[in-house]
């Protein structure tokens, strides 16, 4: 059940941004008289799902969920239609109009995925507000992934500077350290403040990395399983950890850690249990779990949560918005050099898809529309010929020379686009399915 709401939130997600990106050139087109011969959301190659004829366009519905488009008369795109370049213009075809009209036509379904990812996030500001750990919250400090200890962090480190810079957002530390490329992170260790170098050779893993830290919290029991190691132990919801084998010991991560070394032993556990502690004997069985589950760092760490009035929420989304375009242009270049070999992490539709909860939750919906709306926008306005981009960049071309790009070239290049396109989505999709089997 958890896959299948997975696809059909992305299902969903891609249909209104598909749907709402081609209303954008269907708009603008009929605007300036340009006949549309058809407004299909998804693609289809020999048969259609569905569709209709309403004056000069069929509207329908193709059976491949990869996309959509529209046909617009009188112009070379993706559909490679180009007996009608064979007789002369007519006034309600594309080639026949100004280059400027053109121009927005084609930039309509780009501006079109911007605004909608800047009026989303209004949206969910306004109904549900933003909630977040501040830094300073995790009072703690961290929890290092492997990968963080070898960079030289340490369990309870607390992260005070990023570059000479605060992080407002604990969830923040770890994408600023790789996308805005930091040189150090300052901690405070021991109540003494350490620097951390960030050595560029762990760019590579940091990308692959899902979380370089946690919030560190004390361990608290929330439930026991049914017949586990735990329960035979006498271990009970709401139980806090004080010491184990007699060393003093409340977190989550020293616990952990003790159990993984202790596989097929015993452990003395000392827990706090209704103001009194009791010294408790777990036999840790050969798979590590011993069947307990603990409060998250969100239940027992202070929340921030911001609230946003209607007119309050619309220049916050209209700045989130512009940060997730800023962020997103920031990992777009990382994944175009290849010392970062971020091109190993480049996903297609199995990652894409993965990035929605395995439950339904309207906020995480929107939040990932939001998201995948500016993604869309900036990937076609990327300057390849059969996006939208490579056309603005003839249509410019055009506007400053006074020279148009003849047919047969718009065609030559529309094809070698597609292939160039075919050939990252190929990649992408292999990417989806060798991680599958790693």
């Amino acid at each position: 059940m958890g896959i299948f709401n997975q696809i059909i939130q992305f299902l969903f997600s891609l249909s209104i941004l598909i749907t709402l990106h081609e209303l954008g050139h269907f708009a603008f087109a009929r605007l300036f008289n340009t006949r549309v011969e058809k407004f299909y959301l998804f693609f289809d190659p020999w048969f259609s799902l569905f569709k209709i004829k309403r004056g000069h366009t069929e509207y329908g519905i193709g059976w491949i969920p990869l996309g959509g488009y529209v046909k617009i008369a009188g112009m070379i795109d993706e559909s490679m239609d180009t007996e009608q370049l064979n007789n002369p213009p007519k006034p309600w075809e594309y080639r026949s109009k100004p280059a400027w009209q053109r121009f927005l036509i084609i930039s309509a379904g780009v501006m079109v995925n911007f605004i909608l990812g800047a009026l989303i996030y209004t949206f969910i500001l306004y109904t549900w507000g933003e909630q977040y750990l501040p830094t300073q919250n995790a009072i703690y400090g961290v929890t290092c992934d492997p990968l963080a200890r070898d960079m030289g962090f340490e369990d309870g480190d607390k992260i005070i500077y990023v570059d000479g810079e605060q992080i407002e957002s604990f969830m923040q530390i770890a994408p600023t350290i790789v996308i805005d490329n930091a040189q150090q992170v300052t901690v405070e260790r021991n109540n003494n403040l350490v620097d951390v170098r960030i050595d560029k050779a762990y760019i590579p893993q940091l990308l692959k990395t899902q979380f370089l830290f946690l919030p560190r919290v004390p361990m608290v029991v929330n439930f026991v399983s049914e017949g586990s190691a735990a329960q035979q132990a006498n271990i009970m919801p709401n139980d806090k950890l004080v010491a184990i084998n007699n060393t003093k010991a409340t977190f989550l991560d020293e616990f952990k850690a003790v159990v993984q070394q202790n596989i097929n032993n015993t452990v003395t556990i000392t827990m706090e249990r209704e103001g009194r502690n009791i010294d408790l004997t777990v036999n840790v069985p050969e798979t590590g779990i011993i069947g307990v589950a603990t409060q998250s760092p969100f239940e027992i760490l202070e929340l921030r949560k911001n609230k946003y009035s209607f007119l309050q929420s619309i220049p916050a989304g209209i700045k989130k918005g512009a940060n997730t375009i800023t962020s997103y242009l920031k990992q777009l270049k990382l994944v175009f050099s290849p010392k970062t070999k971020a091109y190993e992490s480049v996903g297609g539709f199995i990652a894409i898809g993965s990035i929605f909860p395995t439950y339904w939750d309207w906020q995480s919906f929107w939040e990932l529309t939001a998201l995948l709306s500016i993604i869309l926008a900036i990937m076609n306005m990327l300057p390849i010929p059969a996006l939208d981009g490579g056309h603005m960049v003839f249509i410019i071309y055009e506007m400053v020379s006074g020279r148009k790009p003849s047919d047969k070239f718009m065609e030559y290049t529309q094809i070698l686009g597609m292939l160039f396109i075919l050939a990252l989505f190929i990649f992408a999709n292999a990417n989806d399915v060798i991680k599958l089997f790693r």
